[in-house]
């Protein structure tokens, strides 16, 4: 047994219990064959390289999207003819005709026939020798000599070479697996569709090097089994599609300011200027606009570039009415009901469909949604969040396997459930700071208190005790955020936190949105590649979103109770909205349809990141925060930035 093993035997439950004998995560061989894209990435960006392929990461952008609109063409199958393994080397059929008609009349067999010139596009090779495998847009075939030519959009780069290094070497490695299957090809053409240019490169000994160092790069990463670290400050993250996975300069700031860090070692892109390769331009690719260099603030910290959207500009469909149905026509969902039309929605303009109560949805529609990737949740009549329908699960295996490793680690455990309470405390004493008409000094300083408890809480048991009485302090004080109008109704009032079911209105509210924000930070959580099952501070129970539940205590006041404020405050909603009944109060279609309106205007509502200084959406705030969760458990970071207003 080795000391790996040893480590991960667990301890049996029981004295008839007995060992389970679990695996460490050990990173696992490379496979055989590095794709020619690969090679392109890794010399562009190790990072961008290991994402996409070891960590099965994707997202597109408007240029990935213009990427595939120039390739649709080309990705069109035309095969590509075998190389005929009996023609020597040498000058071409044309040449070799030429000089049979110069030596026309003599009893020689006449020059081999020149097959016509062709063109075969989407041909797929591989090389099991270089390690390499290559997806050849177009390859020309003429004379027995054949010229690959890679597609590009954008316009071609004005430098010396023609090209920049990642897509030459990229271009390259299909010219050494043509080579390799017995093909003649000298060199290797890059065609630009911004101007319509091809360009060609020539296939020289440096070029040749660089790119067979680039494999052993490629493979030698996926056996090292960790992320590299963010490029700092770089141009090359403007346009990238998965800066907002990537999160650069955020991962940065948090690696910065956790630890002091030994010097990193050299990219890949330093170690080939030891071999006269030039560096990037400032806009390699011609991506787009360039964010301005981050500057100096005047407190000497450094401002972070927000390389990422700041909200979704598509928005989620409702269907609360009962008894209707959503069906698809075209690109676009059809609400109807009692064969009525009642809304339509584009579905390049959807960013969820939720479905509240007996709502159909027809299979057309839910295949059309899921190949879009837009999720689909289900709720109860009442609001109650019952589960989603998404497409494929992240592939990001690495993630799972780190975070089920992290939640069988009690201390890790512990310390992330600390700063979720901290924070949600903290949140909470904020709220009743800025809302109550008087703000009561002993709740406030009882928070304060609490909240530095719960730093210092040694088991989840106690955590749970201070979570719950700091709950109690706020909810006391609740009734002092309303207005003196809202005041005036005594039945409106809160009465303590109660649910299942609610006894008074502001508890229905609050339950209804708690069930909306759980919903959308099930989805956060499932976009980052997090199993929302398996929590830290919330245990795991049948179907319960466990680590969406740890990672909504912070922004349980700050999104939810503030649009409950902000509702009864505003009279959207009023005492006439509500329904008693003997089981507790119910709110009605009306109330459920208005809370749920401003539950999205606070969604889209742009907030400053009180870390990283730029402002954001609360919904992508939450994709960040759960983003930045799994870099703390694959390692990357040590400690979850904790979102808490001031």
């Amino acid at each position: 047994m080795t000391s790996t093993e040893s480590a991960a035997l667990a301890e049996p439950a029981g004295p008839h219990a007995k060992y389970l004998r679990r695996r460490s995560l050990e990173p696992g061989a490379p496979p055989a064959l590095v794709p020619a894209r690969m090679l392109n990435e890794v010399t562009y960006c190790e990072r961008l390289m290991y994402l996409e392929w070891v960590q099965s990461e994707f997202e597109d952008n408007e240029f990935t999207v213009e990427g595939r609109a120039v390739h649709r063409r080309a990705d069109q199958p035309r095969p590509l003819k075998k190389a005929d393994p009996k023609r020597p080397p040498g000058p071409p059929d044309r040449a070799a005709a030429d000089q049979g008609e110069e030596d026309e009349g003599e009893d020689e067999a006449p020059p081999p026939s020149t097959p016509p010139p062709y063109t075969a596009r989407a041909v797929w090779l591989s090389s099991e020798r270089l390690g390499i495998t290559a997806k050849i847009d177009v390859v020309d075939v003429e004379g027995g000599t054949v010229v690959p030519v890679e597609y590009k959009r954008g316009k071609r780069p004005s430098v010396p070479e023609g090209a920049y290094l990642p897509e030459r070497v990229q271009l390259c490695a299909q010219v050494l697996v043509l080579r390799d299957h017995g093909f003649r090809c000298e060199e290797g053409h890059l065609y630009f569709a911004a101007d319509r240019q091809r360009v060609p490169i020539a296939i020289d000994e440096p070029l040749v090097e660089a790119t067979l160092a680039a494999v052993v790069r490629a493979r030698a990463l996926v056996e090292l089994g960790a992320i590299p670290p963010p490029l700092a400050d770089s141009p090359k993250c403007n346009g990238c599609s998965l800066v907002a996975i990537c999160l650069p300069d955020e991962v940065n700031l948090l690696r910065d300011g956790a630890r002091e860090e030994p010097p990193a070692p050299p990219t890949f892109m330093e170690q080939l200027e030891h071999h006269d390769v030039e560096e990037l331009g400032d806009d390699p690719w011609g991506l787009g606009p360039l964010q301005p260099a981050p500057e100096p603030r005047e407190d000497g910290d450094r401002e972070l570039r927000r390389l990422h959207p700041a909200r979704d500009d598509r928005v989620p469909l409702y269907v609360k009415e009962q008894g209707a149905y959503v069906g698809l026509k075209g690109e676009r969902l059809e609400v109807r009901r009692k064969d009525q039309r009642v809304v339509e929605a584009r579905l390049s303009n959807t960013s969820q469909v939720c479905l509240f109560g007996n709502v159909q949805l027809t299979t057309q529609a839910l295949r059309a949604l899921l190949e879009r990737g837009i999720p689909v949740s289900f709720f109860s009549l009442g609001g109650w969040f019952i589960g989603r329908a998404v497409a494929h699960d992240s592939r990001n295996v690495e993630l799972r396997v780190a975070q089920h490793a992290a939640a069988s680690d009690p201390a890790l455990c512990l310390r992330l459930a600390r700063g979720f309470v901290q924070s949600k405390i903290l949140n909470s004493r904020t709220l009743l700071r800025r809302n109550s008409r008087e703000p009561n000094a002993v709740a406030l300083g009882e928070l304060n208190q609490l909240a530095r408890k719960a730093l210092e809480a040694e088991e989840l048991a106690s955590l749970l005790g201070i979570e719950g009485t700091a709950a109690r302090t706020y909810f006391g004080q609740f009734n002092s955020m309303l207005t003196e109008r809202a005041r005036v109704d005594e039945q409106l009032l809160l009465a303590g936190r109660n649910r299942r079911p609610p006894r008074d209105p502001l508890n229905a509210m609050l339950s209804y949105t708690y069930s909306l924000l759980s919903k959308d930070l099930t989805l956060a959580v499932v976009t980052a590649g997090l199993d929302p099952l398996l929590g830290f501070y919330h245990q795991p129970r049948f179907g319960r979103p466990a680590l969406a539940l740890d990672l909504m205590e912070e922004f349980r006041p700050l999104i939810a109770d503030s649009v409950v404020l902000g509702a009864v405050n505003n009279e959207i909603v009023g005492r006439r909205d509500f329904v008693e009944t003997a089981a507790g109060v119910n709110m009605s279609a009306t109330a459920r349809r208005d809370l749920a309106l401003a539950y999205e205007r606070r969604m889209d509502q742009l907030v400053t990141h009180p870390i990283f200084g730029y402002r954001i959406s609360y919904r992508r705030v939450l994709e960040v925060q759960a983003r930045l969760l799994g870099r703390v458990l694959t390692g990357e970071i040590t400690e979850y930035p904790p979102f808490r207003t001031r």
